[in-house]
């Protein structure tokens, strides 16, 4: 749930939109839900690119994500304000990263992300504690989804 109302307005600042998934991060209830669902539009985009492009795209994504959290985590003042999903897509789009094709996939995999992201097994929970600023805010959840995508490609192997 998110802590406290931002005192800045997502809609105005491209920066802030970016960092609050589109808008997706202002919604009441269970923002990061909200984030990880607004990173399946750019997952069924991203998914028809050869797997260099989409590496290379996520790269990016990561990158100016690291960036972009810490900008708005700044603006907001508040460290890894709930309503910064950025690192949700990031993780997203990771956890899929060479996915099977197949919506029951795309499921699977938004459910083991946000498992992971919300349970946050160690070494999550640490980085989320001790890790500050926007790599921070961006490496539990990149963490969350190495352990979401070794378990959906696991999965894959047996089903």
């Amino acid at each position: 749930m998110v802590s406290k109302k931002p005192s800045l307005n997502v809609w105005t600042n491209p920066i802030h939109f970016l960092a609050f998934g589109f808008g997706s991060g202002t919604l009441p209830w269970i923002p990061g839900t909200w984030g990880t669902l607004a990173a399946v539009p750019i997952y069924l985009f991203m998914r028809h690119l050869p797997l260099l492009y989409y590496g290379a795209a996520l790269l990016v994504i990561i990158l100016v994500g690291i960036w972009i959290c810490d900008v708005a985590e700044k603006a907001v003042g508040i460290p890894d304000y709930s309503g910064i999903v950025w690192d949700e897509i990031a993780g997203f789009l990771l956890t899929m990263l060479a996915a099977p094709a197949g919506w029951q996939w795309i499921v699977v995999g938004f459910v083991l992300f946000r498992v992971f992201d919300i349970w946050k097994p160690w070494p999550i929970r640490w980085i989320d504690q001790f890790v500050k600023g926007g790599l921070g805010v961006m490496l539990d959840d990149l963490l969350a989804a190495v352990y979401a995508w070794i378990l959906l490609h696991l999965c894959a192997l047996v089903f």
